[in-house]
């Protein structure tokens, strides 16, 4: 099973994350997120050694401006939350060479169909409407999501649940907050509880 944290802090949780070998550090460009973080935090990432793991930039309608600003720092993926359609998807990824991680929220079965319509997506990320708020994925939903490794999810994931998404084929997780002290503060205990788990399944 792959795993993307998300909400890391540029100079507290990377090192962590790549000494787990956590595949995917993802990074919030959102004012209204409480993980929110500026682009001058971001010249730190250009100091760590990867290894097999990427950087995500997690955004909202990201403008041309900002895609500019992160080609230049260790950046990966972009992650788009906002009304991005697959034309834009197309454009940003010839202008950037970053590939794509598209969310979209499901709310019910048909807006897992969605992902029919961002074929240019590299990963297609299925999130509840909750976001950051770690509500819980539906259950009878989850099975309904597409088998294999380009599909993620999100919402409710924790140590106590991998066993269970395991069992329903879920390939690819994304979680946030159940690997928090508090809002916007990761728990490295946490992590690498999470991470042992991870491990134990794979």
């Amino acid at each position: 099973m792959l795993v993307k944290i998300c909400g890391l802090n540029p100079s507290r949780d990377v090192q962590i994350c790549l000494d787990l070998n956590v595949n995917f550090l993802g990074f919030v460009f959102y004012n209204k997120s409480p993980r929110n973080i500026t682009l001058p935090e971001l010249k730190i990432l250009n100091t760590y050694k990867k290894k097999n793991s990427f950087f995500v930039a997690v955004t909202v309608n990201p403008s041309n401006e900002f895609i500019e600003h992160i080609k230049s720092v260790n950046f990966d993926y972009l992650q788009l939350h906002g009304s991005e359609d697959n034309n834009r998807i197309k454009e940003i990824k010839k202008k950037s060479s970053l590939k794509i991680i598209k969310a979209i929220k499901v709310n019910d079965i048909n807006d897992i169909e969605l992902y029919k319509q961002f074929s240019e997506a590299d990963y297609i990320l299925f999130d509840t409407p909750g976001m950051e708020k770690s509500i819980k994925f539906p259950r009878n939903l989850i099975k309904e999501i597409p088998k294999g490794k380009k599909f993620i999810l999100a919402g409710g994931v924790s140590v106590d649940t991998v066993k269970n998404l395991v069992k329903l084929g879920i390939d690819f997780v994304d979680l946030s907050s159940s690997v928090e002290k508090y809002t916007g503060y990761k728990d490295h205990k946490k992590i690498t509880s999470f991470m042992k788990e991870i491990n134990n399944e794979n």
